[in-house]
């Protein structure tokens, strides 16, 4: 089954705990602190494989999560990093955020890889807050969660060659002949599902191309009219189209056909219509297609197309689209298909920091926030105090008080709620 649609959640690993431990050592206060680091948390990658040509495995499964970090130990051991989830996609992968839509990453060629889900940093041990004033920390860290999001997955087909057209043109039946590929064929509109793609070999010239079958079209396709309106996307990565035109007007006249599905895909995106096109002038075995040749010749060509007619019945004309297609080819040159460029993953370690009131609540926002709340143990009170001493360098109390809270009031950071009290 072909699958060019995924919606999939990742998780990348939480990092591990620090520890709370002391040496035993005379002369040292309590021993001295020895709690080790908790390790990393594993990261959520995607990787393109080149053996890959669908989307499939995503449909079976949704939910991916990294290995979290192991917590710290005593003697200052520290834990071991959680292990990366690699997810292997296929090449022509968009990869959007599902909340907002933002596409963040295009996986065009083998081996190229994307982070899309950072794993959290472990939390530090008690040894690493010893101070001349606080020789014996009796807190640590609490490991960073790893990030979470649903993203969206998107297959675009990587090929040189596009066949476009109404339903019932023959595009199945000419790609089974220029290829191996086997497609679905019947007599009837809408026999293909799902784009094939094949690769035409022409032999002893060494030079071959892949070429797609791109799913009917019909007019208002990129309104969502029909079934083409969700292939239209795996136009956009071909260097050539061939239009496929029935020359023997049997459900449509073939040059208002042309107009109509060169609309659409102006409509699409208006780079669509701009890309090169040869035109196939199909069922060239059928006396009525004989007839409208001329005419289709005609006005295409004085419009700059070029026509070759052809049969996918009796293979007429196939030799020469073949070579036309390569001459287009080699005239385009070696362009690589358009993609979106892939952002680099970066943290935002300073970011602004918000508060707002939802009814009595005082909510305070802000990555940086809210990750210190995350990796503070709310159980042991020092590390609060020292959470405290953190809001009151980072300038939560005056913005605080300048929504107007008040002593005995809820503060909600993250998941955590607390009571307000304002720092001596």
């Amino acid at each position: 089954m072909f699958v060019d649609k995924a919606k999939i959640y990742v998780k990348a690993g939480d990092g591990g705990n620090g520890a709370v431990a002391f040496r035993r050592e005379k002369y040292v206060p309590r021993g001295g602190p020895s709690g080790g680091d908790g390790g990393k948390g594993g990261d959520v990658v995607l990787v393109v494989d080149g053996n890959l040509s669908t989307l499939q495995d995503f449909k079976y499964k949704v939910h991916y999560k990294a290995e979290r970090g192991q917590n710290g130990q005593g003697s200052n051991k520290a834990g071991k990093s959680g292990e990366d989830l690699i997810i292997r996609v296929p090449p022509g992968t968009v990869v959007k955020d599902a909340a907002t839509g933002e596409v963040l990453a295009d996986l065009v060629e083998p081996g190229q890889s994307f982070v899309v889900a950072r794993g959290g940093r472990g939390g530090r041990g008690n040894a690493r807050f010893a101070s001349s004033v606080n020789q014996a920390p009796d807190f640590a860290e609490k490991g960073e969660p790893g990030e979470e999001r649903w993203i969206i997955l998107e297959l675009k087909l990587l090929a040189d060659v596009g066949l476009v057209g109404f339903p019932n043109v023959g595009k199945s039946t000419l790609l089974s002949r220029m290829t191996a590929a086997r497609p679905k064929i019947a007599d009837y509109p809408f026999t293909t599902l799902f784009p094939n793609l094949g690769v035409v070999d022409t032999g002893p010239t060494g030079r071959s191309f892949v070429i797609a079958d791109i799913p009917g079209l019909i007019e208002g396709a990129h309104q969502g009219l029909g079934l083409g309106h969700e292939f239209l996307k795996h136009v956009e990565r071909t260097r050539l189209l061939v239009h496929v035109i029935d020359a023997a007007g049997l459900e449509n006249d073939p040059i208002e056909g042309f107009y109509v599905i060169n609309k659409e895909l102006e409509n699409f995106n208006e780079k669509l219509a701009r890309k090169p096109q040869i035109v196939a002038a199909n069922k060239m075995d059928l006396p009525q297609a004989k007839e409208n040749l001329a005419r289709i010749k005609s006005h295409l060509e004085s419009k700059g197309y070029e026509v070759i007619p052809v049969s996918g019945a009796t293979g007429e004309g196939l030799r020469e689209l073949i070579y036309k297609i390569i001459q287009y080819l080699d005239k385009i040159g070696d362009e690589k298909p358009e993609t979106v460029e892939v952002k680099k993953y970066t943290v935002k370690e300073e970011d602004e920091i918000k508060v707002r009131r939802e009814g009595e609540i005082f909510v305070v926002e802000g990555k940086t926030v809210e990750r210190l709340v995350a990796m503070t143990d709310l159980d042991n009170e020092s590390a609060v105090k020292r959470l405290q001493r953190a809001f009151k360098g980072l300038g939560i109390d005056e913005l605080l008080k300048e929504k107007g809270i008040k002593e005995g009031d809820t503060v909600r950071i993250g998941n955590a709620e607390f009571y307000y009290t304002e720092m001596k």
